[in-house]
């Protein structure tokens, strides 16, 4: 059925010749990682003719996300969904130069066509309760109070014109406490030509993917125009999941782990003291062997037949002197040095890649080398105590040139920071650059209770080998008690900070969101207060209604009851009636 529907499609392309071979293409990156990881970065990208969108000719680019966009009036879009934290110390620098990365949570922002800012709200406001019916998430919550406009971290990333970006509004929303789940990913699948059922779609597997150490799903659409002039509507999907190797490989039916026969450990003969019957686990060299099967638990069925047939579908990344193995009639292409190699499929066949086990232990020879980020960041609370705290973030920069970069917060209403406490420190001895000189420009937009939230915005530059704290403190808000959540005592998420560096070359990276404890009420108590108010009243209620209602008098004086007055009855007829017989 599956080959059935692939040629069907393939003949109405051809046949009617209302796609051209670049309108759609994707792809699947893999990158071996140290410690029994893998990086699988999908891509999918369709373009469409600015014409036929305005026409509403749509093919290969989806029909349900292109109305939304030209309802809301979007010149441009980003939606970002991410789980779990990317480990630059042990990965390298991040996927794409973490422009396909978002915070924790759901992160959404847009350029959209609007004079007034009145206009750009009631327009977000219908993208944002669109794209939530669509990708069945909770969009519909980024409300004013969840919604920044924020003049130095973002840039277009489409050709636009300069009168166009002029009647144009930025706006970016979070939701750092929404779960990324399977509900996510199935609107995100049918949003592709072959929906999933082929091409390299069919290796995403919802139990593998939220299983993965990192996952982030991307969309953006973009105008993209030619040297001459000639412009398309671009929408890029990118997948990007590390996976642990060793918890992949797990059966489905048996996912508890267990430890490994004595012969099957991988030691390091390098140590002095390694023999028979003693081992020291080589970490490098655990889960440097696996299967397309095995990782994501099916093989690829086949390429998308709508895909460029020039882009490979699939590409690896390690040192050539690596050996893999792929399904019979796979072409394999070599880049010039070795280390990437990409795989034209056959039609119609299942495909599938071996990655053997690698024959030296030098960790060189094993999997390419992490490259090395141009920051490092972390954040983290200060202070202690219900109604003050405080926020410190590290930015490092381990490269031998300054690095300019923007960092931005958005932070919810509720955190009054106090911007004079604002501060930089180095801490390293080999530059001598003063850390007042660290800040070049803040823009700082306050928070308006129960209104908007707090932006703040500070362009930095942080000199080569340095490492720089920036803390600033802030004052906790007392809450309406109908305002907390139901999982009151958990904390608040604080969505993760964005830093874009802008030399010497721009990249994206975020930080981790933050849990915040706020002064929270004992909910306990006006459940206590109901019930003994209620006890107290059906009390004295019950004692007055009694006291007014019910008559009280002798027992001399009140008639017998009716069951006695019955029972004397019966017994006295069947007394009569004897004494006759």
């Amino acid at each position: 059925m599956r080959h059935f529907l692939a040629l069907l499609l393939l003949a109405i392309a051809n046949g009617l010749g209302l796609v051209a071979a670049s309108d759609y293409h994707e792809q699947l990156t893999l990158r071996p990682l140290p410690l029994s990881a893998v990086l699988a970065s999908f891509n999918f990208r369709a373009n469409i003719s600015i014409a036929d969108f305005e026409s509403h000719n749509f093919r290969l680019f989806p029909r349900s996300l292109g109305q939304i966009i030209q309802y809301a009036g979007t010149r441009e879009l980003h939606l970002r969904f991410t789980l779990g934290r990317w480990d630059a110390q042990r990965w390298g620098a991040r996927p794409w130069d973490g422009t396909r990365e978002g915070g924790t949570g759901v992160e959404l922002w847009a350029w959209l066509d609007a004079e007034t800012d009145k206009e750009a709200d009631e327009k977000w406001l219908t993208l944002t309760n669109a794209l939530s019916g669509l990708f069945c998430a909770s969009l519909n919550f980024i409300d004013e109070t969840r919604t920044i406009r924020p003049v130095m971290s973002f840039q277009p990333d489409g050709d636009h014109p300069n009168a166009t970006l002029a009647n144009t509004r930025l706006l970016h929303g979070v939701l750092p406490h929404e779960v990324v789940c399977t509900e996510n990913l199935t609107p995100f699948l049918k949003l592709l030509p072959c929906k999933g059922k082929a091409g390299i779609a069919s290796l995403l597997d919802g139990h593998k993917l939220f299983d993965a150490s990192f996952q982030s799903m991307a969309i953006d659409v973009r105008p993209k125009c030619d040297e001459n002039g000639n412009c398309v509507l671009e929408m890029e999907q990118t997948v990007d999941m590390v996976l642990d190797v060793n918890r992949s490989k797990r059966p489905r039916d048996s996912p508890i782990p267990r430890p490994p026969p004595s012969g099957d450990l991988l030691c390091d003969a390098s140590k002095p003291y390694n023999s028979e019957d003693t081992c020291f686990p080589a970490d490098h060299l655990e889960g440097q062997d696996w299967t397309l099967s095995e990782i994501f638990g099916r093989p690829m069925s086949g390429p998308c037949p709508l895909t460029d047939a020039e882009v490979p579908p699939v590409c690896i990344h390690v040192p050539v002197t690596r050996d893999i193995f792929s399904t019979q009639g796979a072409r394999e292409e070599k880049a010039p040095d070795g280390n990437s190699r990409c795989y034209y499929l056959a039609p119609e066949t299942d495909f599938n890649l071996v990655l053997t086990k690698p024959k030296s232990t030098d960790e060189a020879q094993i999997h390419a080398k992490p490259e090395t980020p141009l920051l490092y960041a972390e954040r983290s609370f200060t202070g202690h105590g219900q109604e003050h705290g405080g926020v410190q973030a590290i930015l490092s920069n381990p490269s031998d040139t300054d690095v300019e970069f923007v960092y931005m917060e958005s932070l919810p209403w509720f955190m009054r920071i106090y911007l004079h406490t604002l501060s930089t420190r180095i801490s390293s001895s080999i530059s001598s650059e003063n850390s007042t000189d660290i800040i070049k420009e803040i823009y700082y937009r306050p928070a308006l209770d129960r209104t908007r939230g707090t932006q703040l915005e500070v362009l930095m530059r942080l000199p080569p080998h340095c490492t720089v704290f920036l803390t600033y403190d802030f004052e906790k808000a007392i809450l309406r008690y109908t305002e907390y959540p139901p999982d009151a005592n958990r904390g608040f998420d604080v969505a993760a900070s964005v830093i874009t560096t802008l030399e010497p070359k721009k990249t994206n990276l975020r930080t981790t969101s933050l849990l915040l404890y706020l002064p929270t009420p004992d909910f306990s108590m006006p459940y206590n207060v109901i019930i003994f108010t209620s006890t107290a009243i059906a009390l004295a209620f019950g004692g007055v209604y009694n006291i007014l209602v019910r008559r009280f008098v002798g027992a001399n004086e009140g008639g017998g009851s009716a069951l006695k007055t019955r029972l004397a009855n019966l017994i006295g007829k069947i007394g009569g009636k004897t004494a006759k017989k």
